[in-house]
């Protein structure tokens, strides 16, 4: 089969099953590895392992190793130095103890048992850290727990890139020396690397950007990556070491955002071959052949992993559920595991049935992780029997038993201490629920009213007195979270008031669903404060400005969604489903709407909705439904922009 047929098929099978993942809500580096395992020789043969493919997939770990410097922060690890130190440090050392002794009882090589035990010990920072975004857990103990190995752990990939290859070396005696001449080469590499960022990136960069060239930007970039590698592979180091210095060097530059955002489609694209390389490897009938085996040893070393952690989290001072969750949440393989893999394999460390059993019980283990992390809260509170889990905030719950006509302020941020401080201005009595155990001592000792915890908790509720409650502000601004207190709140008080502060109207729709009677999107609300000044500052009568931020307001800022798109419009498959555009539909003599009615033509207002027509020299806003449109006329619609496309269509062929 010639490479462009192979290219195809992997292209092809990789677009499918990627999109198939998602929809079931799955990883994409699963998916990556599942289109390997089909178009391999192990698979349907559509493809067979390369040596271009593997360079191609090794920049994808050079350029992953770059962004992971870029978000490695060295003030973040000192701040978490103590569990860092504690939990993730020893969770690395006892686990890749406990799984080398393993491999070597059951007859592998030292070479062999440490690279399985490396591979077993790393979780998947990428799953894990996303799932606690989208979960919101971040800042749960168990969340920091998590966090903190994991950067201990992004931290330990690095050396195990440089000793793994060592174990090749033709004797036992070199190892030593071998180690040394690597210690010594990386501190000449490091400190070579660093003072460069120090005193020449930072200027590179701002003389880049001065010329204000997107492509050069882009370049320039991808080059710093690339030299800093080639430099590491020039003194016999990893690549991918290179990468990551280059990364830390410009993680605390002012254009670490904007390089993160450069390189990650190059990242992507790169490290999902790299995963698909690695699933060609993947050899299905290990699965068909040992299925019990590949079971007992996930089900093994993801129960060593969960009791380490849960063990090292306890003696760090978190609670028995809290180290449980942690555990749960950390039990996977992770994506360096398979980095660890492909190396050991290019330097045939590692037998090949071993790899494959590898690779089997990796992507099982990342497949159930999702499932895991969404209920790891739930079974921490389980394991650990803590039948009063829910209640250790209720030691506040007498002070607050007769407070009547108050305001439950959920959030106490900057937001909620603005609400808070006009509340007391005006004499209205309030309690705050925060989450942030800093920001509630502080505030508990400048005499504030407020509760440490989470305001999706029933306890919580009840003991800030939500029966006798006039109004329930949630103010912290993260919608999924708004979701679950609205959903709570109204299993325990039906009908009392919500007011949600949400960043934009991406979610307006599902917050007044759930029960939300106000729903306060920020971006329009500045919009309105920003017309309301404008026309203040032109002449026009507040009375007059007053009713029209009303009717704004009172018809859920509908004429504030639609806008017109951007070269900088968001239009990732997350946003387009979200967004609303304005569009500008301009009909000629041939037009199929032409001479036609708008209640003719029979538009969906729940789909489509005309915001104003143009003709001539004058401007119609919302107009009749009786209007006849003419030649030459531009009609200004809303609508998600796929609406938009065919409602276009519509317009100028009538289908």
């Amino acid at each position: 089969m010639s490479s462009h047929i192979e290219i195809l098929a992997i292209l092809m099978s990789a677009v499918v099953i990627v999109w198939l993942f998602r929809r079931l809500h799955l990883p994409a580096i699963l998916a990556y590895l599942v289109a390997g395992m089909l178009v391999g020789e192990h698979g349907f043969a559509f493809a067979h392992e390369h040596v271009d493919y593997d360079k191609f997939a090794e920049l994808g770990i050079v350029f992953l190793l770059f962004t992971l410097g870029l978000e490695f922060s060295l003030p973040k690890l000192l701040a978490m130095r103590n569990l860092v130190i504690a939990v993730g440090s020893l969770q690395v050392a006892i686990s890749l103890v406990v799984f080398i002794i393993i491999a070597l009882l059951t007859g592998q090589s030292f070479a062999s048992a440490f690279v399985i035990g490396s591979v077993l010990a790393l979780s998947s920072t990428a799953i894990v850290i996303r799932q606690l975004s989208e979960t919101g857990s971040m800042k749960r103990k168990s969340g920091q727990i998590s966090v903190a190995v994991l950067l201990f752990q992004d931290v330990a990939v690095v050396p195990l890139l440089i000793i793994i290859p060592m174990f090749a070396q033709d004797s036992d005696t070199s190892m030593l020396l071998a180690l040394l001449i690597a210690l010594v080469k990386g501190v000449v590499v490091v400190t070579v690397l660093l003072m460069t960022g120090k005193w020449l990136l930072p200027k590179l960069f701002t003389l880049v950007a001065q010329v204000r060239t997107d492509e050069l930007f882009v370049l320039t970039t991808l080059l710093v990556t690339l030299v800093a590698s080639a430099l590491t592979q020039w003194f016999g180091l990893s690549m991918a070491l290179g990468a990551f210095l280059a990364g830390i060097m410009l993680g605390e530059s002012q254009y670490k955002h904007q390089l993160e955002a450069d390189i990650r489609p190059y990242r992507d694209i790169l490290l999902g071959l790299f995963f698909v390389t690695v699933g060609m490897k993947f050899n299905i009938d290990v699965l068909i052949e040992s299925p019990f085996q590949i079971l007992a040893i996930l089900v093994g070393f993801m129960a060593v992993k969960v009791f380490v952690i849960q063990k090292l989290s306890v003696m760090a001072g978190a609670q028995q559920k809290d180290a449980w969750a942690s555990g749960l949440m950390l039990a996977q393989m992770g994506e360096f595991g398979f980095v660890l893999i492909a190396l050991a394999n290019q330097t045939q460390i590692l037998p090949t049935n071993v790899s494959s059993i590898l690779l089997g019980v990796g992507i099982i283990s990342m497949a159930i992780t999702p499932f895991m992390i969404e209920h790891a809260r739930t079974l921490g509170v389980w394991l650990s029997n803590d039948k009063v889990a829910n209640t250790e905030h209720l030691e506040q719950l007498p002070e607050n038993t007769q407070l009547k006509d108050h305001v439950i302020i959920c959030g106490f941020g900057r937001i909620g201490q603005t609400v808070s401080r006009f509340l007391k201005q005006e004499n209205i009595e309030f309690i705050a629920i925060d989450m942030d155990p800093l920001r509630a001592s502080k505030a508990r000792d400048a005499g504030e009213n407020i509760l440490f915890g989470s305001s999706r908790k029933k306890e919580l509720l009840e003991a800030a007195n939500l029966s006798e409650a006039k109004l329930v502000v949630i103010a912290f601004g993260e919608d999924k979270q708004s979701l679950e207190v609205i959903r709570k709140v109204r299993t325990l008080s039906p009908n009392v008031p919500i007011l949600v502060r949400t960043r934009n109207d991406d979610q307006l729709v599902a917050l007044q669903s759930a029960g939300a009677n106000q729903v306060v999107p920020e971006s329009l609300e500045g919009s309105l404060m920003l017309v309301s000044q404008v026309l203040s500052l032109t002449g026009v009568p507040f009375s007059r400005i007053y009713r029209r931020v009303q009717t704004e307001r009172k018809n859920h800022y509908n004429h504030l969604h639609g806008f017109y798109q951007g070269e900088n419009t968001n239009l990732s498959p997350d946003a387009i489903d979200r967004i609303e555009f304005a569009h500008a539909i301009h009909l000629n003599d041939d037009s199929f709407a032409c001479g036609q009615s708008i209640k003719a033509l029979n538009f969906d207002p729940r789909r489509i909705v005309i915001v104003a027509l143009h003709r001539g020299d004058t401007e119609t806003e919302n107009p009749d439904d009786n209007t006849i449109l003419c030649s030459q006329d531009t009609l200004i619609v809303r609508g998600k922009p796929r609406r938009v496309e065919l409602i276009e269509r519509f317009l100028q062929e009538g289908s």
